[in-house]
C-alpha cells in the first residue's frame, strides 16, 4: 500500500504544472448542467416511487375488499309467503300494498289533526304487536315452509290488520266528516 501512496504522490509533484492549470473554457457551466440534471432525475424518481407506493395502497384496498367480500356470511333473507308458493305470494302482496294504503291514509290524517297524539300512541302499540306476531311466524315458517296452518296464520294476521286498520279509518272518516258538518252548521 505504501508502494501505491509513493508512486501516486510523485505522478501528482510530476504534473503539477498540469494540475494548477485553470478550467478549460465553458468547464464551469457544462459541470453546473450536469448536475442540474442530476436534481432533476430525483424528481422523476420520487414521482415513480410515490405511484408504485399509490398503486401498492390501491391494491392492497382491494383486496382486502375482496377477502371481506369472501369471508363475509350471506345475509339470510327472511322467509315470506312468496317463498313458498306463487299464489300465496300474490295474497302477500295484495294485503301488505292493502296495508301500507291504509298507512298512508292514516298519516293524512294524522297531518290533518284529526288523530289524537293518544290514538296514535295506541295504533304504534297495535302495529310493534302486529310486527312481533310476524315476525315469529316468519321464524316458524323457515321452519316449516309446508305446513298450512302457519301459512293459514300468517294470511289471518294480514287479513286482521287490514281489516283493524280499515276500521279505525272508517270510523275516524265519519268523525272528520261529522266535524266538518257540524262547523258548517256553526257558521
Amino acid at each position: 500500500m505504501n508502494d501505491l501512496n509513493d508512486i501516486l504522490e510523485k505522478t501528482i509533484r510530476e504534473n503539477k504544472a498540469i494540475f494548477e492549470e485553470d478550467a478549460p473554457e465553458g468547464h464551469f457551466e457544462r459541470f453546473e448542467q450536469r448536475l442540474n440534471q442530476l436534481k432533476i432525475r430525483p424528481l422523476k424518481n420520487r414521482r415513480k416511487l410515490y405511484l408504485q407506493i399509490a398503486a401498492a395502497v390501491a391494491f392492497a384496498l382491494l383486496l382486502g375488499n375482496q377477502v371481506h367480500m369472501y369471508l363475509q356470511v350471506p345475509e339470510v333473507q327472511p322467509v315470506t309467503l312468496a317463498s313458498v308458493s306463487p299464489e300465496y305470494g300474490e295474497a302477500e302482496f295484495y294485503y301488505t300494498s292493502a296495508i301500507d294504503q291504509g298507512m298512508r291514509h292514516w298519516e293524512k290524517l294524522t297531518a290533518d289533526g284529526v288523530i289524537t297524539p293518544d290514538e296514535q300512541e295506541m295504533m304504534q302499540q297495535e302495529i310493534t304487536e302486529f310486527d312481533a306476531t310476524y315476525k315469529r311466524l316468519q321464524k316458524e315458517l323457515a321452519a316449516n315452509p309446508e305446513d298450512e296452518r302457519v301459512i293459514n296464520a300468517m294470511l289471518e294476521l294480514y287479513q286482521t290488520r287490514l281489516s283493524i286498520i280499515n276500521l279505525i279509518i272508517d270510523k275516524l272518516e265519519e268523525i272528520k266528516k261529522q266535524k266538518t258538518n257540524s262547523y258548517e252548521s256553526e257558521i
